[in-house]
């Protein structure tokens, strides 16, 4: 490679490694005069690189953002990560898969032969989970229109699709604030602030579809939790509080050893009473569905409380006993 081709890819590198680099320490680290550097940028800039001068007693030189994309450059360890995120997204549920998977062929194919088995062995396979009817595909146009109503803090007016059992009807626009985008079993969900309803909302991404103009920027809200992470799994837990545990809890004795029900029990307290026999306590979003959930071990069943979880079972046992 000619000796200026060499620096020109060395100066482009070290411009997308921080923003703002003094000209004298650009000149120092290629071992080039302040002159030579300018030369330099100027090739880079005839090549379509935006790369701006600015003033002051540091003076030097910033890559900015263009109008179109020019060639990039990425050490060992960026164009791994960058292989492995496009590998993931060829599997995410958007309408992405095709452009990543493009982008992941032209990366690899000017990868270096070093780096090649380190892609070539990271092979994902989605594996989805039986359903009745399989998950929509989310629209990445319609995640970034959503994204940038979050980034911008500006309220933000869209159509709801209900669910299947309301025949997919449109429900009124809502008006939010949008704060946070989250995915949750697979699927993406919009954290807001409804407007007309005065209370925190999850709305399945999927149903959304955005009004534009987005409306005036509004200032965020504390939210429920702390952390969207906490708020989120509160509410797929059937709680309305910040806190991230079940709204149900119950404790029973089952006929059964220890260690079989630990196996299948990852969220409950399980304590051994006797070789076949044990104590567990265990929480749910309402009493039937924890009902429900310790009745799947297959053992005789001494409820020790509350008295809601006793009426759980009877409501269960009638219903079995009528299905």
């Amino acid at each position: 490679m000619p000796k200026t081709s060499a620096r020109l890819l060395a100066l482009l590198s070290l411009l997308q490694a921080r923003r703002d680099w003094p000209g004298a320490l650009l000149a120092e680290r290629l071992d080039v005069s302040p002159r030579t550097v300018r030369r330099d940028v100027d090739r880079l800039r005839e090549l379509g690189y935006p790369i701006t001068a600015f003033k002051g007693p540091d003076g030097g030189y910033r890559l900015d953002a263009g109008a179109k994309l020019p060639p990039l450059l990425f050490d060992d360890e960026q164009a791994v990560a960058l292989a492995v995120a496009l590998r993931l997204a060829t599997t995410g549920g958007t309408d992405i898969e095709q452009g990543a998977a493009r982008a992941l062929h032209t990366i690899r194919q000017v990868m270096p032969a070093r780096l090649h088995h380190r892609i070539d062995t990271l092979q994902v396979t989605a594996v989805e989970r039986p359903r009745l009817r399989p998950d929509p595909r989310i629209d990445s146009g319609v995640l970034i229109a959503l994204s940038a109503a979050v980034h911008a803090r500006e309220e933000l007016r869209f159509d709801y699709a209900a669910g299947a059992d309301d025949g997919d009807a449109l429900t009124p626009p809502r008006h939010t604030q949008p704060h946070h985008l989250v995915t949750w079993g697979g699927r993406w969900y919009l954290v807001a602030w409804d407007l007309a309803r005065e209370n925190w909302r999850t709305f399945r991404v999927d149903r959304i579809t955005p009004r534009v103009p987005t409306g005036p920027r509004f200032t965020p809200r504390e939210l429920p939790g702390g952390t969207v992470a906490a708020f989120v799994t509160a509410r797929f837990q059937g709680s309305d509080t910040s806190t991230t545990d079940w709204p149900c809890h119950g404790e029973v004795i089952l006929d059964l050893p220890a260690a079989t029900v630990s196996r299948y029990t990852r969220e409950g307290i399980v304590e051994e009473l006797g070789p076949d026999r044990c104590r567990l306590i265990l929480g749910s979003w309402s009493w039937t569905a924890l009902a429900s959930a310790i009745g799947r071990f297959d053992a005789d069943i001494e409820v020790v409380g509350p008295a809601d979880l006793k009426d759980a079972f009877t409501r269960l046992a009638r219903r079995f006993a009528e299905a």
